[in-house]
């Protein structure tokens, strides 16, 4: 059993229906990314593991404990992570306020989480002090991962990371994903830039109309006639 797992995944919104018996899994201390088409039920995944929506049959196990039935606030607890694609840091706060409020569910002392964060993303020590609206669109998202990395996850879900940055970007934002992975953290990320993702995944799934429509490992899917064609540009 994979240390975060759903299986067999069936949700909608409301009477539509959006995921179909889909599966996805990931171990500690690798990267698995979820790439496809629009509308094909990325982000829903995400929601369901984190309790944001409820399936309406299949589970999601953590650590092989069926966590389907707790809140998004326990799993949270438990070592789930989020970084959402949008707003998913405090502008108006500096670089530490922001990863100080990332352990406000915490009661112990966090400067050692902290030092860790900094040792991962130097640049956010030197911009300690900075306003996170200061910050370039990959240093934000370094706020982002680091304020997650306050919680002490297991776990770190991460909706479309790269939406809407240059490439250059883009490719900082990968290098940072695979530094919180080499960390030993399990990572599942939704990404649009199905190539780029694949390049860097140990594990992927292409999801079509909410079913899991190809399964493999990066390289894989990559070199997939098929995926090429439908998903990759040929």
């Amino acid at each position: 059993m994979a240390y975060l797992e759903g299986t067999n995944l069936v949700a909608a919104y409301g009477v539509v229906p959006i995921l179909h018996e889909c599966s996805v899994k990931v171990e500690k201390g690798e990267l698995a990314v979820i790439v496809g088409p629009n509308g094909a039920g990325k982000s829903t995944v995400m929601r369901v593991l984190l309790g944001m929506l409820e399936a309406t049959s299949g589970s999601v196990t953590l650590d092989g404990n069926d966590i389907s039935m707790l809140s998004t606030q326990e799993r949270i607890s438990l070592g789930l992570a989020f970084v959402p694609q949008n707003k998913n840091v405090f502008p108006s706060m500096t670089v530490e306020e922001n990863l100080e409020m990332g352990a406000f569910l915490r009661t112990d002392d966090i400067k050692k989480t902290m030092e860790e964060v900094y040792s991962l993303f130097p640049i956010l020590y030197e911009k300690r002090r900075q306003l996170a609206e200061e910050l370039s669109g990959g240093q934000r998202q370094q706020v982002a991962f680091g304020r997650a990395m306050m919680t002490q996850p297991s776990v770190m879900l991460l909706d479309e990371p790269t939406a809407g940055v240059s490439p250059i970007v883009m490719d900082e934002i990968f290098s940072n994903i695979l530094d919180v992975r080499d960390a030993g953290m399990a990572v599942l990320m939704v990404e649009q830039n199905a190539q780029q993702a694949l390049n860097i995944a140990d594990k992927g799934y292409v999801l079509v109309s909410g079913r899991n429509e190809h399964t493999g490992t990066g390289h894989e899917l990559i070199n997939d006639p098929e995926v090429r064609k439908k998903f990759l540009g040929g």
